[in-house]
């Protein structure tokens, strides 16, 4: 850990700050070390002024819900920052939706429905809050974060609100343009007016989808891999990894999920280093199966732990 010579890091800083603040327990997987600081600001503003306070060189990291990361067992140096209920506010706005980035995914899903705007209903289908949807381009079930979101709202490094395009974001598969240490606490989503009823119906069949095919049950993170460029194979990653004899494949006590053998798990007591050490086994036999290099789709995060 870096180190810091004050009892406080922020000074007159609203919201929490925790020194040495334990991060497994917090995360999807169940694994991971602690944060050298975690930050929990009131609002925006707390999160302005803290940004701008902190030293240009401290590293500083936003972390979601943590459906899909693995904390690394040594720990995250630096802040983490963790978006609370100043966050979570929903408010409708025409066509579209304007949500905090601490909103969960299927809250919003919900909630558009309630209000007749279709076009949400993915979301229902992935794990996780806002805020990590837009980083990382979250989708499925046919439809994406960009495919409806027309601008974000974010907290730079430098502690300046700034309101993104979606052009702006340059959106990729399963990317966005957004670079280390900025922190995105709104966003507005459009919708197309349907019937609530409809939509409803819609969310129903895909949390069903889910449930029928994910290990949604389990200690894990989500997709593990990103799927391949179509240019490169027509199969998807779970394809692979099951051809290359991986499905239900154990270190330590991390499991390929047989279920969904995309899907990693820990079955009780698997250390982040079991859990990455299984993902990079995966990735090697894929590799020497089918000549495929899989590209981790979950964040791997903070420093390695000790050896056991």
């Amino acid at each position: 850990m870096t180190g810091t010579p004050s009892p406080l890091l922020v000074e007159n800083f609203r919201g929490r700050q925790t020194p040495d603040a334990p991060l497994g327990a917090r995360t999807w997987f169940r694994v991971g070390g602690a944060a050298e600081w975690l930050l929990q600001p009131a609002d925006a503003e707390d999160l302005g002024t803290a940004m701008r306070l902190l030293p240009p060189d401290f590293p500083v990291l936003s972390l979601g819900a943590c459906s899909n990361v693995i904390v690394r067992d040594g720990g995250i140096d630096g802040a983490v920052i963790r978006l609370g209920k100043g966050f979570a506010e929903i408010e409708s706005d025409g066509d579209g939706l304007i949500v905090g980035a601490a909103c969960l995914d299927i809250t919003v899903a919900e909630t558009a429905a309630q209000a007749g705007l279709a076009g949400l209903e993915f979301l229902a289908g992935i794990p996780g809050s806002i805020g990590g949807a837009v980083v990382m381009n979250a989708g499925a079930y046919g439809s994406d974060i960009a495919t409806v979101l027309d601008w974000a709202e974010i907290i730079t490094r430098e502690g300046d609100l700034l309101r993104l395009s979606n052009h702006a974001l340059a959106f990729g598969y399963r990317r966005s343009a957004l670079t280390d240490g900025a922190v995105v606490v709104r966003a507005r989503l459009r919708g197309t007016p349907a019937e609530p009823a409809i939509i409803a119906a819609a969310i129903v069949e895909v949390r069903a989808a889910r449930e029928a095919s994910q290990p949604v049950r389990a200690r894990t993170g989500g997709s593990t891999f990103r799927n391949p460029d179509p240019a490169q194979t027509h199969l998807k990653a779970w394809e692979l990894i099951d051809a290359a004899g991986c499905r239900g494949l154990r270190i330590g006590g991390a499991q390929v999920s047989e279920k969904h053998c995309n899907f990693l798990l820990n079955t009780g007591e698997a250390t982040a280093r079991d859990l990455e050490t299984l993902g990079d086994t995966v990735r090697a036999r894929v590799q020497e199966r089918s000549g495929v290099a899989l590209h981790w789709e979950i964040r791997r995060l903070g420093r390695p732990g000790e050896a056991a």
